[in-house]
């Protein structure tokens, strides 16, 4: 059989999905937004492929400062109880795919119109829970497994669940069309006197963070040797990160726009930045600390050398994760350290003394990785393709 052209891929793909207009998303804000900004950067994705979005969000108080454009396509319902059905038109606009996110469920009112329509001749909605990002093994033999549902209005319907991960054999990854274009005409310059970002051609390293008990090492490495034998301007994400490197600093250092401890180190503190100016941010540095899900995956596609901050679990089952991700990377030995290092819960676990990153190891690493996912489909084309079968 021949390969079809681009065009054809398409055509092709757009006449399978035409009857796919309508998805329903459910996101419940458990904490640091991670949740939100997923089901924000799925939604407009779906959007951008002409598709219509209904984002039911219990808070969505943070799109405020994450998406202050909106977008078209995408309407943010409140997910309150009980649930506002008028406000979805489900009558008129009935949902073809319903995702529940990281394990919500569905509100039950929801469910119950959407069998009371199938019942009545309409058709079943594509049910799918969105599950959270992993490298571990698990991920593909438990992506797009059915789980038959036992009771309720929709008992013996079917709940798919769909991972993202980093093989063909997952869900992939988030990636909206046009991302590596619109990298490409990226001019940080630019970009950074947008922002009133005082550059002087300091090694540039951006810091979103929890509260590791590392940083405080972090801070007194770059203070007294830079990055690369270069002074460093720490780029601070607002709120916990700033937060953190404030009560890390010394009390006469805290709640100033510029910090300069030994020369080598100044310290400018961001305002909250839309998804896309976190992208920039990304692009601009040379060296990122990221945390969660979400952004990880946006340090990724930024092609430039990072350290990741993995949620912690009381049960150290975040620790597997982390490794996980690493053999994934296929890190080399000083990256996996300065993970060590970093997600260490206790200072006297880091070491204190911050280990020397490694750039030029790190950058390979990383753009080896990008290009390796880059090859994949992402995860808004392998949803379409998976719905498109399943309904």
């Amino acid at each position: 059989m021949g390969s079809l052209d681009g065009s054809a891929l398409a055509w092709h793909h757009n006449t399978r999905m035409a009857d796919v207009r309508f998805w329903d998303i459910f996101c419940k804000v458990i904490d640091n937004f991670g949740d939100i900004g997923v089901c924000w950067r799925l939604a407009c994705d779906l959007a951008s492929r002409g598709h219509e979005v209904r984002l039911w969000v219990d808070d969505a108080s943070a799109l405020g400062w994450m998406a202050p454009d909106g977008c078209e396509g995408v309407r943010v319902l409140p997910w309150r109880e009980p649930l506002d059905l008028a406000a979805a038109a489900l009558d008129r606009q009935p949902s073809d795919v319903m995702i529940e996110a990281f394990g919500c469920e569905i509100a039950s009112e929801f469910i119950a119109a959407c069998a009371r329509r199938a019942g009545a001749g309409g058709q079943k909605p594509v049910w799918i829970n969105l599950e959270y990002l992993s490298a571990e093994p698990y991920v593909e033999r438990c992506h797009a497994m059915p789980s038959p549902v036992q009771g309720g209005p929709a008992a013996g319907w079917i709940k798919w669940f769909f991972y993202p991960g980093f093989t063909p054999a997952t869900g992939g990854l988030l990636r909206e069309p046009g991302l590596t274009e619109r990298q490409a005409r990226f001019d940080r310059a630019t970009w950074l006197a947008a922002q009133s970002i005082p550059w002087r051609g300091e090694k540039l390293v951006s810091l979103f963070c929890y509260e590791p008990p590392a940083l405080p090492g972090l801070l007194a490495h770059f203070a007294a040797r830079g990055l690369e034998g270069q002074p460093v301007r720490l780029l601070v994400a607002a709120g916990r990160a700033e937060q953190a490197v404030q009560a890390a600093l010394p009390h006469d250092k805290r709640h100033q726009p510029s910090a300069d401890a030994h020369g080598l180190l100044a310290i400018s503190y961001l305002k909250p930045l839309p998804q896309t100016q976190f992208d920039h941010l990304l692009w601009a540095c040379d060296l990122n600390f990221v945390r969660g899900e979400d952004s990880v995956v946006r340090a990724l596609w930024a092609g430039k050398p990072f350290v990741w901050q993995i949620y912690p679990q009381h049960d150290d089952a975040h620790q597997v994760k982390l490794h996980a991700f690493l053999d994934m990377l296929d890190a080399p030995s000083s990256l996996r350290a300065f993970h060590a290092y970093w997600n260490a819960e206790e200072t006297g676990q880091a070491g204190g003394a911050s280990p020397a990153p490694d750039l030029p190891a790190w950058q390979i690493t990383t753009l080896a990785a990008r290009s390796r996912l880059l090859a994949q489909d992402d995860l808004g084309t392998r949803l379409l393709e998976f719905v498109a079968k399943n309904r």
